[in-house]
């Protein structure tokens, strides 16, 4: 789409600067209100001698911009470029020639000499060609430089786009990891209360299948998603923890990139959790017309000598990149940790 509207402006770009390269003579042209029918004459002559000119100039520019610069320049070095080029002058001296001769003949009929017309045509016409040439070439440079600019652009963005997409599919299977482990750990402690477990699962795999291809998902269903994902863990902790969840967003919510804040939570009951007195979980979400706050705080125990899954980590690993992606200037991520306690705090400024 980006393409072809490149292409399109470039083709009226194109249109509009011949138009107005074919209507200079007539705009600038000599005066043609005299009373002597031979100045009139003269006059009409020379405007429709520099019209015809223009035209005929068309095919050399393209000439020089679309096959001589890209391609001989290139393939076969200057030298043969200047030579072909001097060739394509030279014959297009030869068609000014035959231009000037057939329309003077035309406005001044038995009168074949028109030497000092001729001459003076003949440095105009010079003019012209290095005019168009030395415009063909810039053209042409400038032109191949900001087609690089593209190309170098659609790269990067494709190269982000994969990178994010790789983001996403590697936070689903890991939140999934952890999730059934969970209700693994469930079903030996409490077995009555595996099937509302896997009710709220179902849910949560419906938003991440069905809501996480798109790029943005409104607030309001991140936040149904949050709220399915603490249920299922009071479910499963009861009342062993305490949990708190506050969250505030207006009538018109903004968007957010899918599972974006959940890897905080997840983080905040895998570590906030286990040998921990009183155990608690502060989650605090607040959307406004000009930014996003996610506040999260649990406390945690001493860090055991143990060996760590190789899924741990991943998660806000993850996140931050994405939010690096995503929000690279408009987002700010504070972390703060002590002996006793964890808390993050994201702020994303709506543009």
């Amino acid at each position: 789409m980006i393409q072809k509207t490149f292409k399109l402006r470039n083709l009226l770009l194109h249109l509009f600067f011949w138009a107005f390269l074919i209507a200079l003579p007539i705009l600038l042209g000599p005066n043609t209100n005299s009373n002597n029918p031979e100045e009139i004459r003269r006059s009409y002559f020379w405007i429709f001698y520099m019209t015809s000119f223009t035209v005929i100039n068309i095919p050399f520019f393209y000439l020089n911009t679309e096959i001589l610069l890209p391609k001989l320049l290139r393939s076969k070095g200057v030298i043969v470029y200047l030579i072909t080029l001097i060739a394509a002058i030279v014959f297009m001296l030869y068609v000014h020639e035959e231009l000037f001769h057939w329309v003077y003949a035309h406005f001044f009929p038995g009168n074949h000499s028109g030497g000092g017309a001729r001459r003076g045509a003949l440095m105009r016409m010079i003019f012209q060609l290095l005019f168009y040439a030395a415009i063909g070439t810039s053209y042409r440079l400038i032109s191949d430089r900001m087609k690089e600019d593209e190309q170098v652009k659609e790269q990067e963005n494709e190269r982000l786009k994969s990178e994010l997409s790789f983001l996403r599919s590697q936070i689903s299977p890991h939140f999934m990891f952890n999730v059934l482990n969970s209700v693994v750990s469930l079903s030996r402690r409490k077995p009555e209360m595996v099937e509302p477990v896997v009710v709220k699962l179902s849910e949560l795999m419906r938003y991440m299948i069905y809501e996480t291809n798109d790029s943005i998902v409104p607030i309001s269903k991140e936040l149904t998603y949050l709220e399915s994902y603490i249920d299922l863990q009071k479910i499963r902790f009861g009342n062993d923890i305490d949990i708190q969840f506050k969250h505030q967003i207006g009538p018109q919510s903004s968007s957010i990139e899918p599972m974006l804040l959940i890897p905080f939570v997840e983080n905040a009951f895998k570590h906030g959790v286990g040998f921990i007195e009183n155990p608690t979980i502060e989650i605090e979400l607040k959307d406004t017309s000009k930014e996003l706050t996610f506040h999260v705080a649990n406390k945690k125990g001493a860090v055991l000598n143990e060996k760590k899954d190789e899924s741990s980590g991943i998660g806000l690993a993850n996140v931050k990149r994405r939010l690096e992606l995503l929000y690279p200037t408009n987002h700010e991520l504070t972390v703060k940790e002590s002996d006793s306690d964890f808390e993050i705090t994201l702020t994303i400024q709506h543009i």
